[in-house]
């Protein structure tokens, strides 16, 4: 049976950065513990006044092509996932390929383009799309590109303001993958949920205790879902958990729900047993109360084993390290988990061939998908030539004041002049607007 998966990644990050701890905390009074070790987050990525969702997809894009000597013929389908499209008609991919376009010779006009929405597993859906388009023998020896991009931005003021980003995954589908080849067993969780929307506006309302709480269930049922013909997850079996990241203090409680439920039933429960005792069963208690509480002190003991520290600090831990630093992607949030976790892996020697990843999508309102991926040969050469540290390094650090206007100046509400903070160069970038009220792009060499 022919492999499919991913082939190539390249990372487009927005070129403006904010410091959490040392300019953000300070103006809102705060402690800057509470973004660096409750968050989990250092510093935050935001598009310059010239980028966007188009701008990041498109450069992401052009690069992997590049890279990979691809032209136009070789791409059957262009999927984009998004939640910061700006229009409800048009997809964005259809911009990205125009801007493309502009440096190629030849063009997309027989290629599907299409974009995809439900909140943050978007992505994971388009790869789940091209995919399955490959299986079915639909592609014509093509593949696919999928683009996760957004401007994740919340109203000044809202909670969730610290967990702001903006950057694009760009992600080539294709037989014989050279990165990892996707599990055909599939789980997923999924309800009807009100934790995070955005009803015909550009910042989301939010519940965030609830959205928490939904994260966590709709994970826990598609990881039930995935076992149910997948077979039993094991803790041994993943060299890497990568799951949709938001913060990464949301994915710590993730990898806590997750480890317990691995080692439920087994050896390694018994083994800590003597210690903190066995995990507790509903059966054994007279209320849903009682077995919660229960449940909470037994997670609160497990989280402090060495045994659950070492495993999260090897299996989780490495796929944190870039969001730390550009916060929330929304789309292509796990995908960055993803990357990060095979960078880790290339810069510590280690080696991945043959070994599994154990992937955790999440949307909001809500659906989380759980599948399995298998590194193949060619990953190094693939991380190797990601350029995303020296793009971070290379990021304008904001003031607060220039932060505000930075905000105001990507508020679709607001009409703001603001001039660039960084100099384009060998990119696509946002030039204003056209006779209908379409954004129009060009490539500056």
């Amino acid at each position: 049976m022919t492999a499919v998966g991913i082939d190539a990644i390249e990372i487009w990050t927005g070129k403006l950065t904010l410091n959490l701890p040392e300019t953000f905390a300070p103006v809102k009074g705060e402690d800057p513990a509470k973004y660096t070790k409750g968050l989990g987050l250092e510093t935050s990525s935001f598009p310059d006044v010239y980028e966007d969702i188009v701008t990041m997809g498109a450069n992401a894009a052009k690069r992997l092509m590049d890279r990979r000597g691809l032209t136009p013929d070789d791409i059957g389908r262009i999927d984009v996932a998004t939640e910061s499209a700006f229009d409800n008609s048009k997809p964005v991919s259809t911009y990205i390929a125009g801007c493309l376009e502009q440096t190629y010779e030849g063009d997309f006009r027989h290629a599907n383009k299409g974009e995809r929405k439900f909140a943050c597993v978007a992505g994971t859906q388009s790869i789940d799309d091209a995919y399955n388009w490959i299986k079915a023998g639909r592609n014509r020896g093509r593949a696919a590109l999928v683009i996760a991009t957004d401007t994740a931005l919340y109203a000044r003021g809202d909670p969730g303001e610290a967990t702001q980003g903006a950057g694009a995954v760009a992600m080539l589908i294709d037989e014989e993958p050279s990165v990892v080849e996707l599990s055909t067993e599939q789980g997923y969780g999924s309800m009807d949920e009100t934790d995070f929307l955005k009803p015909n506006q550009q910042f989301p309302s939010v519940d965030g205790k609830r959205s928490m709480q939904v994260y966590l269930a709709r994970m826990r049922e598609a990881l039930e879902d995935y076992e149910s013909v997948a077979g039993r997850t094991k803790v041994e079996d993943f060299e890497y958990i990568p799951f949709h990241t938001p913060f990464p203090g949301m994915v710590r409680k993730a990898g806590l729900l997750g480890y317990r439920h691995m080692i439920r039933d087994t050896e390694k429960e018994d083994e800590l047993a003597d210690r903190i005792g066995r995990q507790p069963r509903e059966a054994d208690f007279d209320s849903w109360d009682d077995y919660e509480e229960a449940i909470r002190a037994y997670m609160d003991d497990l989280k402090e084993t060495d045994e659950y520290r070492e495993w999260y600090g090897r299996v989780i831990d490495p796929t944190l390290s870039l969001a730390r630093r550009v916060g929330n992607w929304y789309t292509g949030s796990v995908h960055v988990a993803r990357t990060s976790a095979l960078k880790h892996a290339y810069e510590t020697g280690k080696a991945m061939t043959g070994k599994q990843l154990l992937v955790g999508s999440y949307g909001s309102g809500a659906q989380a998908e759980i599948h399995a991926e298998t590194v193949r040969e060619g990953w190094r050469d693939e991380i190797e030539a990601l350029n995303v540290d020296e793009q971070l390094a290379g990021r304008y650090d904001l003031d607060f004041e220039e932060y505000e206007q930075v905000h105001d100046a990507h508020n679709h509400e607001k009409d703001v002049e603001l001039e660039e903070f960084t100099q384009p160069a060998n990119e696509f970038v946002f030039t204003g607007w056209g006779r209908m009220n379409e954004r129009k792009y060009e490539y500056v060499e």
